[in-house]
């Protein structure tokens, strides 16, 4: 908890507004990306689908969708921004391996592989000066 809390700290020393852009723009790409897979679950499936054999294939594409949905919006307003990365690290590691084991597209694996980046950077960074999180914890 400690280690959290001096994280906090240093981000809130050290927030700037194009840092707080990204993590708006983050969160706003995740809930569009959600929506997709929600109105589109076929194109979900059929990326699941060098998976299929695995037991947890169906989980995962009712799970996608709500985490990309629940987790873009609280990214973009910054509130439980690391709880909301860590529940979109699965989905992420699996769509940057997902374009090593299925057809490469190059595309999509730049797309992936930054989007992993940025939630690794939030998930140490957290959420900054410009967020719910830190209104809240001044309201206390």
């Amino acid at each position: 908890m400690g280690t959290v809390k001096s994280l906090n700290k240093w981000a809130n020393r050290h927030t700037y507004l194009p840092i707080d852009l990204l993590r708006i723009a983050l969160g706003v790409f995740l809930f569009i990306k959600g929506l997709h897979f929600m109105g589109n679950t076929q194109i979900l499936i059929d990326l699941i689908k060098p998976f299929q054999n695995l037991a947890g294939s169906v989980i995962a594409v009712h799970y996608v969708a709500p985490a990309h949905l629940i987790g873009g919006l609280l990214i973009m307003f910054g509130l439980l921004t690391r709880w909301a990365v860590i529940a979109q690290l699965p989905i992420i590691i699996g769509a940057v391996i997902i374009n090593f084991a299925g057809d490469m597209d190059t595309n999509n694996l730049l797309l992936s592989s930054t989007v992993l980046l940025l939630c690794i950077f939030f998930m140490l960074y957290g959420s900054g000066k410009r967020s719910a999180d830190y209104y809240f914890k001044m309201q206390q």
